[in-house]
């Protein structure tokens, strides 16, 4: 029987809880295991620290947390030789300069494979950690692209800042679970739901979509549904709040009706891998979303999506998909068809595997 090969994904977060690895990776985990390989997947964070990070308060949880967390990349580290591959996911810890990426590729001469789907070298983050967030050391990006041995993006905005530093770069869509997750499809007959999903650090794009809700209140009867790890402060008659929940996820965006992108026009926007848009479409949901980035790629106005960019164009479409049940019908179901040929876990398989070969 052949050896199996070893691979040691690297990434920041626990198994399962953030979006990011959930559906970059993680979610082939299971494909490569039956094709041989030996899995070891090696987050920064324990599930106790993650959870207390995203917090207000608790420093003292959070500096013994990180502190900890250091001390088990340490040991992750040292035993690096041992894997045919590492494969490493934004970053191999939540803080600080690109040590231990040094380590693995100029001391282990590990030709590791970086993945990203944000525009990871841009400051980012939420107002529980702005005061520490120049620990995040965002200039290392361009190290942990430099010293990498293939770079993995989610669109083409990224690969072009990737290959301005290394030319071993590819394109591999953040995809869907349309087998075994994303498998259902909404109802079109239920009662009209406006929704959106994402955490509290992207809300902010919602800010704009506020006073079309609240013009579309008056006329029409629907729910405007929230799912995210903290509740919205919105004046909204239509809102409703639901704690995003790994076990729940689908079933409660599956009761959405309309689902909504807005984002804005900057370079941080720019590199998003329009994941909120795909979730919608993999369950038959039409979207409307902005003409940001990728969106553009994967939404062809009028067939499996809305394109919207002003208030006026936002209001008409969600308005014309509030009242025909037809449209919702065509538009959600071409939205699936894209999801299954061109951004599923199956259309990818094969790329993944070739990562390892």
């Amino acid at each position: 029987m052949t050896k199996k090969k070893k691979i040691i994904f690297l990434a920041p977060y626990p198994h399962g809880e953030a979006p990011s690895q959930r559906f970059r990776f993680e979610q082939y985990l299971d494909m490569l295991e039956s094709n041989n390989f030996d899995i070891h997947f090696a987050p920064f964070l324990d599930s106790k620290t993650w959870y207390a990070l995203y917090k207000e308060g608790g420093v003292l949880k959070k500096i013994t947390g990180i502190i900890r967390s250091f001390f088990r990349r340490l040991i992750t580290i040292i035993f690096i030789y041992k894997y045919d591959y590492v494969f490493i996911h934004r970053e191999v810890s939540h803080l600080g300069p690109p040590i231990f990426e040094f380590i693995i590729a100029k001391i282990f001469r590990k030709p590791y494979i970086y993945d990203f789907d944000d525009a990871i070298w841009l400051a980012n983050y939420s107002e529980s950690n702005a005061k520490v967030h120049r620990l995040k050391a965002y200039w290392k990006v361009k190290y942990c692209i430099k010293w990498a041995g293939q770079i993995t993006v989610g669109n083409s905005y990224l690969a072009n800042y990737a290959r301005s530093l290394n030319n071993n770069v590819i394109i591999i869509p953040t995809t869907i679970d349309t087998l075994n997750y994303h498998n259902i499809n909404t109802d079109y007959n239920q009662k009209i739901v406006i929704g959106w999903t994402g955490t509290h650090t992207t809300m902010r794009f919602l800010d704009f979509l506020v006073p079309i809700i609240k013009k579309l209140e008056a006329r029409y009867d629907f729910e405007f549904r929230v799912i995210s790890n903290q509740e919205p402060k919105y004046d909204l008659n239509s809102l409703r709040f639901i704690k995003w929940e790994r076990n729940t996820e689908i079933q409660d965006l599956n009761q959405i009706s309309i689902g909504v992108m807005p984002l804005e026009q900057d370079i941080w926007s720019e590199g998003k891998c329009g994941f909120k848009c795909l979730q919608y479409m993999s369950l038959g949901i039409p979207s409307v979303v902005s003409p940001v980035g990728v969106n553009e790629e994967i939404i062809q106005h009028g067939e499996n999506g809305l394109i919207a960019t002003t208030e006026i164009e936002w209001e008409k479409s969600l308005e014309s998909l509030i009242q025909s049940i037809d449209l919702r019908k065509k538009i959600g179901l071409q939205g699936k068809e894209t999801i299954k040929s061109r951004y599923s876990v199956l259309a990818f398989e094969k790329e993944y595997l070739n990562l390892f070969s």
